[in-house]
């Protein structure tokens, strides 16, 4: 912990590095023991960072512990499973993606079958970035460059469904932004059997009913393909590239090629991705008339109409033209967004008519996406976003603590307590603000 702390930020930081040793297994972070107890790609990324702050050893075996459920074809899952708890411990549980019958998957540990977004690479390069002991960090990058390469190429091999160059996602899970009213049109197309899949009684702050049997068909689907990618380029029914998802594989890929230099690899290869795509996010999914991006649904070559969170994720490609930029402060700053919302960055528009300010990913903010926006902020040279989106986020936290995520008109805490990413990010806001550079 730095000296340089006030002593009102010493105490969010001692408050938040009690969540995250309270939700150590000894292997990894729970997300949340009470209602996520596995290890989730998104949050183990994020957690990483902010254990670099406080216990780097933890830092660097959160993401082995992950990157232990790679699949063969550098696919990695978005929870592997803690299977010394109870079976039912939390649904959809290994049960329903039956990873253990696909012949590419790790064995002796069970993994769900879809993706997150990739923020693992610029995770790692962070955790270098901040590292006391820069010899031993280089010997982790080394160590974890080979698996962050092999995720790359899966997603460039298998995820470039329409052939842009960006990755598409097959589930609203792989958004990391779960039931966003961005994915409400291409959920609405899918057809149900008569038969419903999910449990009756679920924690009240996720979704049910038709909504989740939706989620649950898409993975029976993909399963019963084998998650093969010939089935999700020809058939599968969701299919989307996303904006936030997308900037942050670019985010990564540049972190990727400078960790290639690092430990003596070649970064050309990830220098030219990105390029590729740099370019294809401006092409497909920036829509100049309504100025802002949005995702593109593969299935009818179409951007899907509900503005949200994501569509500041491009924030994060440093080479974004000035003038989007402009574009995406002043609707961040607008009325519809944070201009309305006295605890910003609600994750959909204010004024849209799916916005919920109570409904998970329909209207709340969260401290994972008001990370990313202060992250890509301050690539942009933007202080007055990124200061706005540090006090935002200190005032959540010390008004209700490490909640799940939050009301964005009054800051009510709401979802799980002790949610780890929520401390975690806490820990590297104010690393970042406060903490020495490392030499």
């Amino acid at each position: 912990m730095s000296s340089r702390l006030t002593g009102d930020e010493t105490a969010l930081w001692k408050a938040a590095a009690r969540v995250l040793d309270a939700n150590w297994t000894g292997t990894s972070t729970a997300a949340s023991p009470g209602l996520y107890p596995h290890q989730w790609s998104w949050d183990s990324a994020f957690i990483s960072m902010g254990l670099a702050r406080h216990r780097r050893d933890r830092a660097e075996a959160e993401l082995l512990s992950l990157f232990r459920g790679q699949w063969a074809d550098g696919m990695l899952p978005h929870i592997v499973f803690n299977t010394s708890l109870a079976r039912h411990a939390f649904f959809p549980g290994p049960e329903l993606w039956r990873s253990e019958r696909q012949p590419g998957a790790p064995r002796g540990v069970l993994t769900s079958g879809l993706t997150q977004p990739p923020l693992h690479a610029l995770t790692a390069l962070r955790l270098h970035e901040c590292a006391p002991d820069r010899e031993s960090s280089r010997a982790f990058l080394a160590r974890l460059y080979p698996m962050l390469a092999a995720q790359h190429r899966y997603l460039a091999r298998c995820r470039d469904v329409g052939s842009s160059g960006l990755v598409a996602i097959c589930h609203p899970w792989e958004s990391g932004l779960d039931n966003s009213p961005a994915w409400d049109r291409p959920l609405a197309a899918l057809r149900l059997p008569p038969s419903a899949y999910a449990p009756a009684q679920r924690p009240h702050t996720l979704p049910t009913g038709e909504d989740y049997d939706r989620y649950v068909r898409l993975v029976a689907l993909l399963r019963d393909a084998g998650y093969h990618p010939g089935y999700l380029r020809d058939a599968h029914p969701f299919v989307v590239e996303d904006p936030l998802v997308n900037a942050v594989y670019l985010a990564s890929t540049h972190a990727l090629a400078e960790i290639a230099g690092i430990v003596g690899a070649d970064p050309v290869p990830h220098l030219e991705c990105a390029g590729r795509v740099h370019h294809a996010i401006l092409d497909r999914l920036w829509d100049a008339d309504t100025g802002c991006f949005r995702p593109r649904d593969l299935r009818d070559d179409r951007l899907l109409p509900v503005v949200t969170v994501g569509a500041f994720g491009p924030l994060l490609d440093p080479e974004l033209p000035a003038p989007i930029v402009r574009n995406l402060v002043d609707l961040l700053l607008s009325a519809r967004f944070a201009g309305a919302a006295g605890y910003p960055v609600p994750t959909c528009d204010i004024q849209a008519p799916a916005f919920d300010r109570g409904g998970y990913w329909r209207g709340p903010t969260w401290i994972s996406t008001n990370w990313l926006v202060w992250y890509g902020a301050l690539g942009h040279d933007l202080p007055v976003v990124a200061d706005l989106l540090y006090g935002a986020t200190m005032r959540l936290v010390r008004q209700s603590g490490f909640r799940e995520f939050f009301d964005p008109f009054d800051g009510t805490g709401r979802g799980s307590h002790d949610y780890a990413w929520s401390a975690a990010l806490v820990l590297d806001l104010l690393g970042a603000r406060r903490a020495p550079q490392a030499a």
